[in-house]
């Protein structure tokens, strides 16, 4: 099985399961062993690779446990902390990890509730675990760009310098990225000023930037629309897309009237095929994306679905009376 598909089939588990949990034991057991086990591929029941309820006394603190600690060769590497599913992760639920990284030969720390990952290092001060996490994993938004770093930390692949090495540039680019999109949702009084200054010559008063306040707003949501727009139509028209055509099954008493006048597909419904396939390609493999084409609808299907009836979406499309592609 791919990584990603790994990962997909935790973020199911966690999608569908997540409700009844209501322990941090219930969720270290359905969520984060699988996880572990699963993902990164540790044998959580080998004590030598996967250590439960690691001890390690600090200072005055005796009989301290962790709740989990991954080795390779006899020595610490991560260190993961377990909170239940749906509570929020703060540094206020690390003050373990925290202690913990500091004793041992940890580089690599993990915070997690089951459904979201955060991971740390030491970037800002050798040995001392950062306050702000240098990767972060959603199982229900995955993020693709985190995979193949997340990919360094398992069992086969895991290189502790490589992670390090990038650990500087992730931990960066993704705090910059929820700053941008944080200015897309309520940009603050610098960022309107920025572009404000850029495009008016006049004195910016209170009364201006209010009025900019409003205008930054509403070019970000064009921005925005217009970058979705553009990718729908690259979708539609830019790239050559293997598409399976499949036709309803026709009786026998149709069969001999299909030979003369068969149903055909028109450039509109490959086109509306082609947008469908951009929207499905998150959540499907776009080979599995099949069309059923009729004289009275065209309909988007998976691979495997038992029929057209129950297709993930059916669009009707007028049959005009000219030249079309033949399905």
């Amino acid at each position: 099985m791919e990584f990603i598909d790994k990962l997909n089939a935790l973020a199911s588990k966690v999608r569908q399961q997540s409700a009844p949990i209501q322990t941090e034991e219930a969720t270290k057991n359905a969520f984060v062993m699988p996880f572990i086990h699963s993902v990164l591929g540790y044998d959580v029941f080998d004590p030598t690779e996967v250590t439960p309820e690691y001890v390690c006394d600090v200072g005055t603190k005796k009989g301290e446990k962790i709740d989990y600690a991954i080795l390779k060769g006899g020595e610490v590497q991560i260190l993961i902390e377990c909170k239940k599913i749906g509570e929020p992760l703060s540094l206020n639920h690390a003050s373990q990890l925290f202690r913990y990284f500091h004793v041992t030969n940890a580089r690599i720390s993990i915070l997690t509730n089951g459904r979201i990952f955060k991971f740390f290092t030491d970037l800002d001060a050798p040995n001392k675990m950062d306050e702000k996490p240098f990767l972060e994993l959603d199982l229900l938004d995955i993020d693709e760009h985190v995979i193949p770093e997340l990919q360094k930390l398992t069992k086969d692949a895991f290189d502790v310098d490589s992670i390090i090495n990038a650990a500087g540039e992730l931990k960066y680019v993704g705090q910059l990225k929820k700053a941008i999109a944080g200015q897309f949702s309520k940009p603050d009084d610098d960022f309107v000023k920025l572009f404000a200054s850029r495009v008016y010559d006049g004195m910016l008063t209170q009364k201006v930037r209010e009025q900019f306040y409003e205008l930054t707003r509403k070019a970000l949501a064009q921005f925005l629309n217009d970058q979705i727009n553009d990718r729908l139509k690259s979708a539609m028209s830019g790239a050559v897309v293997q598409t399976q055509i499949a036709h309803e099954p026709a009786t026998n008493e149709e069969s001999a009237d299909q030979e003369e006048d068969k149903i055909v597909t028109t450039l509109e419904e490959v086109e509306g095929f082609h947008i469908v396939k951009a929207i499905l390609r998150t959540v499907v493999d776009a080979k599995e994306t099949l069309i059923y084409s009729s004289a009275a609808l065209l309909a988007g299907t998976i691979a495997g679905s038992p029929s057209p009836e129950s297709a993930a979406c059916k669009k009707p499309f007028p049959k005009p009376n000219m030249p079309a592609r033949k399905s």
